[in-house]
């Protein structure tokens, strides 16, 4: 059995440092994910005027509950859409100017809902470019709160956007949803907001899912960051399918707060062997995959590691409620589809699934990333046992696990 330490979670990092800048005191985030992400995002926070520290394994942020200590800043949120989402509301919290932009491939994702939300709170919210999208400048003089309508079925990270600004607005916040997607993400920002001292309260009603915010600000602590279970998929997904591989990820037990944990589920139904304690779960083989069709609506950002093994199984795989997943760093569903036909592998696609044949994938072949790294990730699980794989782009999985290549080569080195 081969036990593997998976970096922190981006989802929980993100979450942290958002609320350790909007809370009362100094919060100290203990093993944090370090990428091109959370790197992007302490950096943003720098702009604003947070003061952040980072040593090895701890980051330290002085909270500033009355918003950004800059009264102007220009902020570059890299490729992250958790810091192109998050930031502009944090800073809509405060006083000042604020300009975001981001990446090309960040610019090309939607934004829309959650800035017309802000704008419905009376934040002065202007996009410099195509509406609905980065660039956008701020020009924030605090939110009063309120009730707003959402629409969050293309991404959760807006619902997750607004409600942790709910604590910081003048008379809190009632956020009524009409659709979501990824809602186990939002249960992690509602356990983490509660951590750092929010009031949340929820209603179900007839015009949708209500969520009430309280004016209570955010207190300090020290916050542990768990493991990324959606890096941690990729190795559990190698686990599966190698005969007389295991692994165990400790960290992500039965207390775990990410709901991408629930892909090992997809996996037990597969065929392997899946046991999780209240410190670890571990993946083991058993031979073989079973083909299946799953709804992957909640656990999407682990849809690509399924794909990837899909063709391994003895039957049909069909992955259903995927549709948000072709508005993430790239449309990740043609990408599949793509890089499994260069593989000689049968796919066919709809607007929100995939249909993948078994049939062993053929190599060599290059795989076109999209700059996506989770598409590195997840082939990087298939070439396991298709030669010739390589990447166009293999350098892009720094956004979430910069030492992935070294980290995987070690676990595939060792039975």
């Amino acid at each position: 059995m081969t036990v593997i330490d998976i970096p922190g979670s981006k989802s929980v990092t993100a979450r942290a440092l958002f609320l350790a800048a909007a809370a009362e005191g100094t919060t100290t985030l203990l093993r944090p994910l370090v990428s091109d992400d959370t790197e992007g995002f302490a950096e943003g926070l720098t702009a604003l005027g947070y003061a952040v520290r980072r040593e090895d394994d701890a980051w330290h942020i002085e909270g500033r509950p009355a918003g950004p200590g800059a009264e102007s800043a220009d902020v570059y949120c890299r490729d992250g859409a958790t810091t192109a989402r998050f930031l502009p509301t944090l800073a809509a919290a405060g006083h000042g100017t604020y300009r975001f932009d981001a990446s090309a491939q960040m610019r090309r994702r939607p934004l829309a809902p959650l800035t017309a939300a802000l704008r419905t709170l009376g934040v002065d919210l202007r996009h410099g470019g195509k509406e609905g999208h980065h660039p956008l400048d701020v020009h924030a003089h605090g939110v009063k709160g309120g009730a707003l309508t959402l629409d969050a079925g293309q991404s959760s990270q807006y619902l997750t956007a607004l409600l942790m600004l709910g604590p910081l607005t003048a008379e809190g916040l009632d956020i009524t949803v009409t659709d979501l997607v990824s809602e186990p993400y939002v249960e992690i920002t509602l356990a983490m907001m509660r951590s750092f001292g929010a009031e949340v309260t929820r209603e179900d009603g007839r015009e949708g899912r209500t969520y009430r915010v309280a004016p209570t600000g955010y207190r300090a602590r020290t916050y542990g960051i768990e493991p990324d279970a959606s890096t941690a998929s990729y190795f559990f997904a190698a686990a599966a399918l190698e005969p007389g591989r295991s692994v165990t990820v400790p960290g992500l037990g039965t207390g775990a707060l990410q709901g991408d944990l629930a892909f090992v589920d997809v996996l037990r139904r597969m065929g392997a062997d899946v046991e999780t304690t209240d410190a670890a779960t571990t993946v083991r083989s058993t031979g073989g995959l079973r083909g299946l069709t799953v709804n992957m609506r909640d656990i999407s950002d682990t849809m690509p590691t399924l794909a990837a093994i899909a063709p391994f199984a003895d039957g049909t795989v069909r992955i259903e409620d995927v549709a948000n997943t072709r508005v993430k760093e790239c449309d990740r569903l043609d990408a599949c589809a793509e890089n499994l036909r260069r593989l000689g592998v049968t796919v066919r696609t709809g607007p929100d699934w995939i249909e993948i044949d078994p049939g062993a994938p053929a190599g060599p072949a290059e795989i076109a990333t999209h700059g996506d790294h989770r598409i590195v990730m997840s082939f990087a699980v298939t070439a396991l046992r298709t030669p010739g794989i390589t990447f166009d782009d293999p350098g892009c999985v720094k956004k979430t696990f910069p030492d992935f290549h070294r980290a995987f080569g070690d676990f595939v080195r060792t039975v």
